[in-house]
């Protein structure tokens, strides 16, 4: 028997907000879609954000004020006109999520809550209590469930179909029982998330793999502003689990061993909600320095007692399981343990604002978009504001499936797949279960998070950085040559899809890497203490890397688009 051939009009890769969002508009607008997921709908990152999304709802707040701390947030490198398309159509978003069912917080005369967030002018950030991801991500889908949008759930994706400047497709295998399949479209989307997992202390799931990313790389495709990774400021001590910018947008203390609220020397105006990037810095630089708390002093405290309980329970309930879980530590009592965790990527997929994937600088792919953390739009710029990625993933969602729809109805044509088009895949495979070397997956994968954190982190030199380079090529080396699965059965084998995804965070890394090498300035997240000022004269430009088949990078660079938010000096 060959391999089954599905043919619909639009694939997508992902089910989180923003990939259930396109699906859900594409299928109203009477296209047959398939969502292709390695995990159940609601298991998708998205559900674990907390804290809120943003959007200018109250007579204190305003669209372009929205876009000003949007911009200045991503300390310039933001492209102004796709952010004054997100923050325009930001409270619009809110009312389509609400009239859908979603249940925000609210305040005692019914309006919507809102709290403030780092880097804001005014609280902006709706909220559902600290549940804010998973309340949204269960109304999309179960609304994209009623329009009748199919769900392959447990089927990986591992390859697009890509030939002469278009993309027809995916193919993909069912991790229950390793059996493939090939997903036949006119316009395939990539929402496939983000890449923290790169790093030994991070937020994401562990499905958080960037597959995506370096799928797309391997074909010769550009990646953008990978160096740009957000570290957050509050992960618990340990693990990286994340408590949320809510904890300080609802008037969370930072304090260090000496019991000094340290950010009044870092951010003296904005103290715990300066942007991301400053106050993880401080963090990080508090323990350099000796001023560390917990066992191991590599932590600080976060202080919520003077909230009271009732406030905590009302607002940040979750927040208060998670340390009383992981730490044993409960916020209602006591201070909580707390440090920079990797989280979130402000780089990715290059596209346009209604999702066209680029080629290059000023061609794109026919058929292919992508939308949420996986794309760099680039609306971050090279720090994101915390509450404005789930508002990312579900505005361009919605707003890429439209776009899709457009294109739909203008004509895209289908070529026709063939079995020849799994080719790649199965070889893959098939080299992954009979490779027997000494190398295993957990202890390269342990490898490379312990070097990207410790070369490739909060703080970068350009020694650092190209040590980093250097362990790279030789964990891929290793990785190609020598590493071996235990596991050679076909029944729901996570030896071998753990295997894959590794190749990949292999890949995307080097990209990450050799683009912080090169960018010899300090910007948002991407902080080089050999360079530690903004250089706008060289450096106010996007990363565009490619990989040729030997694993090798080449860097170009693309203008970012400004507008009238000037460039000025970032100060909190």
């Amino acid at each position: 028997m060959g391999i089954p051939i599905y043919t619909y009009d639009a694939v997508i890769v992902g089910a989180g907000l923003a990939g259930t969002a396109a699906a859900r508009e594409l299928e109203k607008a009477g296209k047959k879609v398939a969502v292709i997921t390695k995990l159940h709908p609601l298991r998708s990152h998205s559900g674990a954000a907390q804290g809120g999304i943003n959007a200018a709802l109250s007579d204190e707040d305003s669209i372009e004020l929205h876009e000003f701390d949007t911009v200045k947030g991503a300390d310039y490198l933001a492209d102004q006109d796709v952010v004054e398309l997100m923050c325009k159509e930001a409270p619009e978003t809110i009312r389509w999520a609400e009239r859908m069912g979603a249940a925000f917080s609210r305040n005692e005369d019914g309006t919507i809550a809102q709290r403030p967030f780092g880097g804001q002018s005014s609280p902006r950030a709706c909220y559902a209590k600290d549940r804010t991801g998973l309340t949204l991500l269960q109304t999309i889908y179960e609304q994209a469930l009623r329009e009748g949008v199919t769900f392959w759930d447990e089927w990986y994706a591992a390859d697009i179909i890509y030939k002469e400047g278009k993309v027809s497709g995916v193919v993909a295998f069912n991790i229950r029982n390793l059996e493939y399949a090939i997903f036949n479209a006119k316009a395939v989307m990539f929402a496939t998330g983000g890449y923290a997992r790169a790093y030994k202390i991070n937020s994401n799931a562990h499905a958080n793999t960037g597959d995506g990313l370096s799928i797309v790389a391997r074909h010769g495709l550009p990646l953008e502003d990978m160096e740009f990774v957000q570290f957050h400021p509050s992960g618990l001590s340990g693990n990286g689990v994340l408590i949320s910018e809510a904890a300080r947008g609802e008037g969370g203390r930072l304090l260090n061993s000496k019991g000094e609220r340290f950010m009044e020397k870092y951010a003296p105006n904005k103290l715990e909600l300066a942007s991301r990037d400053v106050v993880s810095r401080a963090i990080i630089n508090e323990i350099r320095e000796g001023r560390g708390v917990g066992p191991r002093k590599d932590a600080v405290y976060i202080d919520l007692v003077h909230l009271g309980k009732d406030l905590i329970m009302e607002r940040l309930p979750e927040l208060r399981d998670l340390a009383i879980t992981f730490l044993g530590l409960d916020m209602v009592k006591e201070p909580i343990l707390i440090s920079a965790t990797a989280h979130y990527s402000m780089g990715g997929i290059p596209m346009d604002k209604d999702g066209h994937v680029r080629k290059n600088n000023t061609e794109f792919v026919e058929g292919f978009y992508a939308a949420g953390e996986c794309s760099c739009s680039s609306v971050h710029g090279a720090n994101r504001l915390g509450a404005n990625s789930v508002l990312e993933a579900l505005f361009f969602g919605r707003h890429v499936g439209q776009s899709m729809i457009q294109d739909l109805n203008e004509g895209i044509t289908l070529r026709k797949a063939t079995e020849d088009d799994a080719k790649a895949m199965i070889d893959e495979i098939t080299l992954t279960l009979n490779r027997n070397g000494t190398d295993t997956v957990p202890g390269l994968r342990d490898e490379l998070q312990q070097s990207m954190t410790d070369n490739a982190g909060v703080f970068r030199t350009e020694e650092t950085l190209a040590e980093q380079v250097n362990i790279l090529k030789e964990l891929r080396r290793r990785f190609h040559e020598n590493c071996r699965i235990d596991d050679k059965s076909k029944i729901f084998n996570t030896d071998l899809q753990e295997a894959i995804e590794l190749g990949h965070m292999l890949d995307f890394s080097l990209f990450i890497v050799e683009s912080a090498l090169a960018r010899k300035e300090s910007r948002g997240a991407h902080f080089r203490e050999d360079y530690d000022t903004r250089d706008d004269e060289n450096f106010l430009k996007h990363t565009m890397a490619y990989m040729d088949e030997n694993g090798n990078i080449t860097l170009d660079y693309m203008d970012v688009t400004l507008g009238k938010h000037e460039l000025k000096e970032r100060t909190y």
